[in-house]
């Protein structure tokens, strides 16, 4: 039995039309071959033979990260060094160590492929305390290594705005320190964390040799614009040059105003908010003074991705998600990573529709003031793949006069 109105139920769903969001798309072709270039460029990346090093990865879907990850092993194995890898994801993977290899795995990053070991161990130790009175936790297999390098995506934080967000920083504060010190560091509140990442990083910094990271940057059609290669003593100078490049080139969406946005899919693998909070505007903070996208009334989503191992952190910023999704998620995971995150919106069920179209149906009865008919609807397959969307023919006039879109008919 449907759980809609009467004339819920006699809502018509609007025709989609597919369309085109026109964002430049400069990228790198061989990010092999840049990646090596790079480091061959850069003096920081050349270490003392028989050396340990301790190759940082993350959990998020990287464009294209395990060319970047193999070009670094293997410019350390030609120097003689003895590199491996280290998942490095806070609480991810529900904070088990099995799982945190899996994802990485998941993303081409085996040890067949790599060349070298995969360590992953949930064990931390205090390498000391920040200058804020944090102690710093590090990933134990880390802590042993004569050399730490982070491999990072540099981009915006999905819940705080300030000159450093997610990058560098982030991995040697958070990532790095694993469930017990990304738990402490979220402690101190997501609206500190301008200050709290780096104050965190410089400990490690100061504690460890960290002689250089490479840093990814990606444009709107999630395409490798850049690979950087940057000295660890240049970290805090240098991230915020980077990040501004980064949210020069990500993707919106070009809209004043949406009724119903549907997002296809959700997960850790997109970002680390499920939906990216940069886009659709609702974070664990409520909505940013710097958001500049649309306004959104209402949001469903339908599933989760495969790359998030049915952690559904993040699902809370939706309004309605179907039963599927519902039937997916993997609580353990989802609570693990959003109490060590601070985040309990993220972790909140919304309403439970038993099918796509009832969720539509609701979303769409519950705008205030809205002809059905005239329903402004967006539908994007996630909020990392935003150049090929689809609109309902309300939207096409819009789309029609502006020269950030094609329509295809």
């Amino acid at each position: 039995m449907s759980l809609l109105p009467q004339e819920a139920r006699r809502i018509r769903l609007p025709r989609m039309i597919h369309v085109t969001q026109n964002f430049p798309d400069q990228h790198v072709e061989d990010v092999y071959a840049c990646t090596r270039e790079r480091l061959r460029g850069e003096p920081a990346a050349r270490l003392e033979a028989g050396a340990s090093v301790a190759v940082l990865v993350g959990s998020r879907g990287i464009c294209r990260l395990a060319e970047v990850v193999k070009a670094a092993i293997d410019h350390l194995l030609e120097q003689g060094t003895r590199p491996y890898i280290v998942p490095s994801m806070g609480s991810h993977g529900g904070g088990v160590a099995e799982e945190q290899r899996k994802i990485i795995e998941g993303y081409g990053v085996t040890e067949e492929a790599m060349g070298v070991p995969i360590r992953s161990n949930m064990e931390t130790v205090v390498i000391g305390v920040s200058g804020e009175g944090i102690p710093v936790h590090m990933d134990y297999e880390a802590s042993q290594a004569d050399y730490i390098v982070p491999i990072v995506r540099i981009k915006a934080h999905t819940d705080f705005d300030g000159p450093i967000e997610s990058g560098y920083c982030k991995m040697l504060a958070i990532g790095l320190g694993k469930h017990n010190g990304c738990a402490r560091v979220h402690r101190e509140g997501l609206g500190n964390f301008a200050t709290v990442i780096p104050s965190v990083a410089s400990t490690v910094l100061e504690r460890r040799r960290v002689p250089f990271g490479v840093g990814i940057i990606e444009n709107a059609h999630e395409h490798v614009y850049a690979v950087h290669v940057t000295p660890g003593e240049r970290f805090l100078d240098q991230e915020p040059e980077l990040l501004a490049l980064s949210k020069r080139l990500m993707p919106r969406l070009c809209f004043p105003h949406i009724d119903v946005l549907v997002v296809e899919r959700i997960g850790k693998d997109i970002t680390g908010a499920g939906m990216d909070p940069n886009i659709t505007g609702r974070s664990a903070l409520g909505v940013s003074s710097c958001f500049s996208g649309p306004a959104i009334t209402n949001i469903v989503a339908l599933s989760l991705t495969e790359g998030t191992h049915h952690n559904a952190s993040g699902v809370g910023s939706a309004d309605f998600i179907t039963r599927a999704l519902f039937d997916d998620i993997d609580l353990t995971a989802t609570y693990t990573n959003c109490i060590a995150a601070g985040a309990l919106r993220f972790c909140k069920i919304p309403a439970v529709l038993e099918s796509e179209e009832e969720a539509l149906r609701a979303a769409i009865h519950t705008c205030p003031r809205v002809d059905p008919d005239q329903v402004k609807m967006v539908r994007i397959q996630d909020t990392l793949h935003l150049v090929d969307i689809q609109v309902s023919e309300s939207l096409v006039p819009y789309c029609e006069k502006e020269a950030c879109f094609t329509v295809h008919r």
